[in-house]
């Protein structure tokens, strides 16, 4: 049955159907090319057009799907299987969406219904098993977990280096000679030995469990400050960053706001360069927690895979801790908040709550960390539900309130990739800042650095991504993204 056939019976006019057609084609063309916001715009102006056409909610649900804003793809795929109930490509797509909310019980249902209605269809057949295989997986160490988490630490001091290795030693304390080899090393694919990946994991939970939830950081007169966005395990863009804006130092300081990791296929590239930079320059290098240093993200999107790849599931269980003690914002010179995804839906918020926040979890599924970590920005005034179907979409009215209420003048943020790798909202008190240029290698956005002087005043250095050895993203993610 072609897409064409698959629609309510047509209650608008043929001119105006058609017209809502040539919408969809554009849409589908801006979709091909990874143009997926403009693709949602021209889907949006053919559904206002004809708002019976399954077909077009299905499209804009997949295009909602790219832009991981799965709440809105879960209602869209909603709509289009009202429209028909024998749309498979619906229901297919509401399921990939539930999954990737982690509903893995409700996105079962509908890849189960996908094979109802084509039981003939290897494909479908295959990849329903696959699922039902994934969310066994996940049982299992659902039910493991209290005794995994129960397990002691591994101790750098029985692992033994073997003499065949030829990477960089770590020294103690670590220098700036050991980062500059680590870097070097790292860009070849040669991978840090694992006892001193134990030993940098085993510093790092030490170093975060002493910050609070809220750091305050002083830029003083005279000096500047760096910020960057998401980095989602694009190694070798994060060294352009370096090779543009220099190497983080005491002169040089840097912050990285969360979502170090994922999608890219160089995750343990990127964070070990962070650690260890962390490490060195504890002052003077700040890392934030982003929504996707989270196990259920890591196991979603490769770093899981990636991390048992190249060394273990106990090295991935470190990660872990170390991930649930990453502070999750920051304030400079008491003018500016930076934290990865937004603010609140609930009013008067101050910096003194945000403090208290207690961080070393899991994300819950609301909440100020949840917000924190997930929520958006909305052009129009209020709150509303978040596309994402995490977190909370917020207005400019919202974001002049919070700042008013905290004494603040501006908000930055990451969490959206942006076509120049950043933009200016909410009247200007809003900044939204990604550094993952060519995201997932198909999206086509630069990346960004947001660098600020003593006055807070910011200026923006966007960048295009730079070649990577041919490693795919996403090369170690799970069974899940067979549905995306």
């Amino acid at each position: 049955m072609s897409e064409s056939e698959k629609t309510a019976t047509p209650t608008v006019s043929s001119e105006i159907a058609e017209k809502a057609e040539e919408f969809k084609n554009k849409a589908n063309e801006l979709f091909t090319g990874g143009k997926y916001e403009k693709a949602l715009s021209l889907y949006d102006e053919a559904i206002k057009l004809n708002p019976y056409n399954a077909v077009y909610f299905s499209n804009r649900a997949f295009a909602y799907q790219k832009l991981e804003q799965f709440g809105a793809s879960v209602v869209d795929a909603a709509r289009a299987i009202d429209l028909d109930k024998t749309y498979a490509k619906a229901y297919y797509r509401r399921g990939s969406a539930l999954v990737a909310l982690g509903k893995y019980k409700a996105g079962l249902k509908d890849f189960k219904k996908v094979v109802q209605i084509y039981p003939k269809n290897k494909e479908a057949q295959d990849k329903l098993q696959q699922c039902e295989k994934a969310v066994r997986k996940i049982a299992f160490e659902e039910a493991i977990k209290t005794e995994e988490e129960d397990s002691e630490p591994v101790d750098p001091s029985s692992i033994e280096v073997e003499v065949t290795y030829d990477g960089v030693h770590l020294p103690s304390p670590i220098t700036k000679e050991f980062v500059v080899d680590l870097i070097a090393d790292l860009k070849k694919q040669k991978k840090l030995h694992m006892k001193y990946v134990v030993s940098i994991l085993l510093q790092m939970k030490k170093l975060l469990a002493s910050l609070d939830t809220l750091v305050h950081i002083d830029v003083p007169e005279g000096t500047h400050f760096n910020v960057c966005g998401d980095v989602h395990g694009q190694f070798y863009d994060l060294c352009n960053i370096f090779e543009l804006k220099g190497l983080p130092s005491e002169s040089n300081p840097f912050l990285f706001n969360g979502d170090f990791v994922d999608r890219g296929s160089f995750s343990v590239e990127v964070i070990l360069t962070l650690f260890s930079l962390k490490l060195l320059y504890p002052k003077h290098m700040h890392l934030h927690r982003g929504n996707h240093e989270s196990i259920t993200m890591n196991r979603m999107y490769g770093f899981e895979g990636e991390v048992v790849h190249k060394y273990s599931k106990k090295v991935f269980d470190m990660f872990t801790d170390v991930f649930n003690h990453l502070p999750l914002s920051a304030v400079l010179n008491n003018k500016v908040i930076i934290l990865h995804g937004g603010l609140f839906s609930k009013p008067g918020v101050t910096l003194e709550d945000i403090r208290k926040v207690n961080r070393v979890r899991q994300p819950p599924d609301e909440g100020l960390m949840c917000e924190m970590l997930w929520s958006d920005p909305q052009p129009f005034p209020g709150l509303a539900p978040n596309k994402r179907g995490v977190g909370v979409a917020f207005g400019p009215d919202v974001t002049q309130r919070f700042l008013k209420d905290n004494g603040l003048e501006l908000v930055i943020r990451s969490h959206e990739v942006k076509e120049e790798g950043y933009l200016v909202e909410h009247d200007g008190k809003l900044i939204t800042i990604f550094s993952a240029p060519n995201y997932c290698d198909s999206v086509g956005n630069k990346g960004a650095v947001i660098t600020f002087d003593s006055n807070m005043k910011p200026t923006f250095t966007s960048f295009k991504e730079v070649p990577h050895p041919p490693v795919k993203p996403m090369q170690y993610a799970s069974a899940f993204n067979m549905f995306f």
